[in-house]
């Protein structure tokens, strides 16, 4: 995390035009930036990702991947007002972690505190049934990271507080077999 938010403090404005990945994803937001494989591999990010995916898919599956292959990898600065519209992902796999927070997101309009979404990630799947709400929402915390099929539908909502929600993302190939097993 303080690698990822180290080198993302310290690109110069060139640097985050030339890196701007933006016009390629869903989000709302002042900047979304592609990061190089490269720096990707050297912190130690590819491994954790890789293995990350395959705890996830052997506790799931019981099965084995032999294919993590990341397509892209880059991080979203969300600012006060901005929002990432419901989506999905490319590739087989995805995820996002978080790396910095607000001290908070800002006031709910109404008064019942408990269902103030500001800043919150839903992920959205099917349709409300019995026993089913078919959305699960998460509230962001530094260092948490979500793993989930690149299918699964997801948003951000905005928040109405001073400072930046940053995360990161990525999209990943696993082997074909038992993706679509």
């Amino acid at each position: 995390i303080d690698l990822l938010n180290s080198h993302i403090d310290a690109e110069e404005q060139g640097a985050r035009n030339t890196l701007n990945f933006g016009s390629y994803l869903a989000a709302n937001v002042s900047q979304e930036l592609r990061l190089k494989d490269e720096f990707v591999r050297d912190i130690g990010f590819l491994e954790f990702l890789a293995k990350s995916a395959q705890v996830w898919i052997n506790k799931e599956s019981g099965r084995q991947i032999t294919k993590f292959d990341l397509m892209s990898c880059w991080v979203v600065r969300q600012f006060k007002n901005e929002f990432n519209p419901i989506h999905h992902h490319g590739g087989h796999i995805c995820g996002v972690g978080y790396l910095k927070l607000p001290e908070e997101f800002g006031d709910y309009v109404q008064d019942d505190k408990h269902h103030n979404l500001n800043g919150h990630i839903q992920f959205i799947h099917g349709s409300h049934q019995f026993l089913s709400s078919a959305i699960l929402s998460a509230r962001p915390e530094v260092g948490n990271f979500y793993f989930f099929p690149n299918y699964l539908l997801h948003t951000v909502y905005p928040f109405f507080a001073k400072g930046e929600r940053r995360s990161v993302s990525f999209n990943a190939l696993i082997d074909n077999e038992i993706f679509n097993a």
